[in-house]
């Protein structure tokens, strides 16, 4: 069965249910639109069906073989409510019905430049984490040295504390004179967090973005 014939039967049974319930499970095609359609506001008449039914319930005289005259009029009015409950039910979920088998449009396929953005974001997250967890492997796969041959594929990340400063330049898109003040300020010490780039240079505060996007230290 094709996407298109499974739309066209989904909820085909709202009706039956309601009508041959007498109205008692009214509500539940309800609940199941609200869910398929993902609006939660279909709920409130499903509430709404159900308050209704426990209303009448509660009117409704008991099994008597003797009935009173009031007895038969709080029937007749049950059963009135119950019918229009039932016939304005199966109004509404007609067009519920409709609604629910229609199929969902499919979501824009992902462009791809968006894509390469987010993997290697992805990327560069797991890098970091990696760094972070173990050093030595990170030298080894010598992550954030884009100046050296390898294999490992970190993203696009510049090591701040031994990249030269034309990787630094090229990887931050930065201006190679902000690249060379920050490997004259890891000359003293070697920096233990990104941040400490910022505290120890007085780069332009239009470069923190992106070298806090690509630095790291190992």
């Amino acid at each position: 069965m094709t996407t298109s014939t499974r739309g066209r039967w989904t909820g085909w049974w709202y009706l039956p249910v309601t009508i041959l319930s007498l109205g008692i499970l009214a509500w539940v095609p309800f609940v199941h639109a609200a869910v398929r359609l993902r609006r939660p506001r279909i709920h409130l008449w499903a509430v709404l069906y159900f308050a209704v039914l426990v209303a009448v319930l509660a009117v409704l005289p008991p099994a008597d073989p003797t009935p009173t005259p009031a007895d038969d009029t709080r029937s007749a009015i049950g059963g009135a409510v119950m019918i229009a409950m039932i016939a304005l039910a199966s109004v509404q979920q007609h067009f519920l019905r409709r609604r629910a088998s229609t199929p969902r449009p499919a979501a824009p396929p992902e462009d791809p430049a968006v894509a390469r953005v987010k993997a290697a974001r992805e990327r560069r997250r797991q890098a970091r984490e990696l760094a972070a967890n173990d050093p030595a492997m990170a030298r080894e796969l010598r992550i954030g040295r884009p100046d050296l041959p390898r294999d490992y594929d970190d993203g696009g990340l510049v090591d701040l504390n031994a990249a030269p400063a034309t990787a630094i330049a090229q990887t931050c898109a930065v201006d190679p004179a902000v690249a060379q003040q920050i490997v004259d300020a890891r000359a003293g010490a070697r920096f233990s967090a990104v941040d400490d780039v910022f505290a120890l240079t007085e780069l332009p505060l239009d470069t923190w973005d992106a070298i806090r996007e690509r630095g790291i230290v190992v």
